[in-house]
């Protein structure tokens, strides 16, 4: 019989976040929405907690662990069962994404960088950037979500790599201490050649050009970074540095085999936080939602609710799954994808759902619903957009390679 319930562990962890976030994040979330790239500063002390409770191996808040299990599982184990770093962070970003997303993705040392940074890096580079707060910038103007059509390049000059380009959309982009940056350091082999970078903040030629103004998730900054001749150590390169042109993209791109259930982790903690609070409308209005009468038979307020709660539930158990995966060494390429797409859909549809339904409550500032329909929005399009998650898995059910189908 399939266990669906979570160890007592990862229980206890996910209710902390959960504190966190009801404590913490949702008192302050109008505040930060309202007061766009002003800096949280109570999460400077939610930074010295989550430093404290990574240090104990009680908690990882978000994906900085990048899924690298605290203990290594036996290689002899017949029936392996691990729930390590990934489900953890996957929880934990849940919770706190319940509370608020933008916030959730401001927290001190704990970016998308970081766990950029554990799936690619050797030990000892993992040690060294272990205690660093990483942006991981992908995004180029020249490209979206076709992370192989990279053009900023890295030319190793003596002890060091020099690189050039720009990149925009950089979450976390102003804030962080450093930035993991994608670069060719060979143009002519293709996307073989494709590179991940650790570029600190005060790297000569590294520099802000301007800050985003955005539909939602307005208490993380958004940036858009110039590198021009930004020279960094030669160590800073992530991985091996020698360009496999039969292995091609998969080193740099097992980075999304990660993030991708950590987002689509964040969609669902804002779907919920909708669904609760639509629930709260619906019953105040007298509306009953009943899980033993047909749907057709129930208002049809009560009945789109059981339809969007639904989706919440199969999100929730495919990112679950995806996380499990990792953790337990299969690959999870198409499971992260799929668990990405089911996620961010759900999320831009229950949530603008429940405004409709909520009525001109909904639609105003007095309660968090409309913000969480902006919120929203960016899980279905940041770590690659629903229709790259479609192509991915397209090929992956089909048998075909990205230049079968395109």
């Amino acid at each position: 019989m399939i266990n669906l319930e979570l160890p007592k562990k990862l229980r206890a962890s996910a209710n902390q976040a959960h504190q966190v976030a009801s404590q913490i994040f949702r008192p302050i979330s109008r505040k930060y929405d309202l007061g766009e790239h002003e800096y949280p500063v109570e999460l400077d002390t939610m930074a010295a907690m989550v430093d404290g409770l990574s240090d104990s191996g009680t908690q990882k808040i978000s994906g900085a662990s990048g899924g690298r299990s605290d203990e290594e599982a036996p290689s002899t184990a017949v029936l392996l069962n691990a729930n390590g770093g990934n489900m953890s962070a996957l929880l934990n970003a849940l919770e706190t994404s319940w509370g608020d997303v933008g916030l959730m993705l401001s927290i001190p040392y704990q970016g998308l960088g970081n766990a950029a940074i554990a799936a690619v890096a050797t030990d000892e580079q993992l040690e060294r950037f272990g205690k660093v707060w990483a942006s991981m910038a992908i995004t180029e103007p020249s490209f979206g979500s076709d992370s192989a059509a990279v053009t900023t390049t890295a030319v190793l000059d003596g002890d060091e790599w020099v690189l050039n380009g720009e990149r925009i959309f950089v979450t976390a982009g102003q804030r962080s201490t450093h930035i993991v940056v994608w670069a060719s350091v060979d143009r002519s082999l293709g996307r073989a050649a494709i590179k991940s970078f650790v570029v600190p903040r005060d790297a000569p030629g590294l520099s802000v050009a301007r800050l985003e103004h955005k539909l939602g998730i307005k208490a993380s900054d958004t940036a858009v970074l110039l590198l021009q001749d930004c020279r960094i150590p030669k160590d800073n390169i992530l991985g091996s540095p020698e360009v496999n042109v039969e292995k091609g993209f998969a080193g740099v791109m097992q980075t999304f085999d990660n993030t991708r259930p950590m987002v689509a982790a964040m969609a669902i903690g804002v779907t919920r936080a909708a669904l609760e609070e639509l629930r709260a409308i619906l019953t105040d209005a007298g509306i009953e939602i009943s899980y033993d009468t047909p749907a057709n038979n129930q208002h049809a307020a009560a009945a789109e609710f059981l339809r969007m709660e639904a989706d919440y539930e199969s999100a929730y158990l495919l990112a679950l799954r995806a996380a499990w995966m990792a953790d337990n060494k299969k690959p999870n390429s198409l499971e992260a994808s799929m668990s990405k797409a089911k996620a961010g859909r759900t999320g831009t549809d229950v949530t603008l759902k429940s405004v409709e339904l909520a009525g001109a409550v909904g639609y105003s500032q007095r309660l968090l619903l409309e913000k969480w329909g902006r919120d929203s929005k960016i899980l279905d399009i940041f770590e690659g957009t629903q229709q790259i998650q479609q192509l991915i898995v397209a090929r992956r059910v089909l048998g075909k390679t990205s230049a079968e189908l395109k």
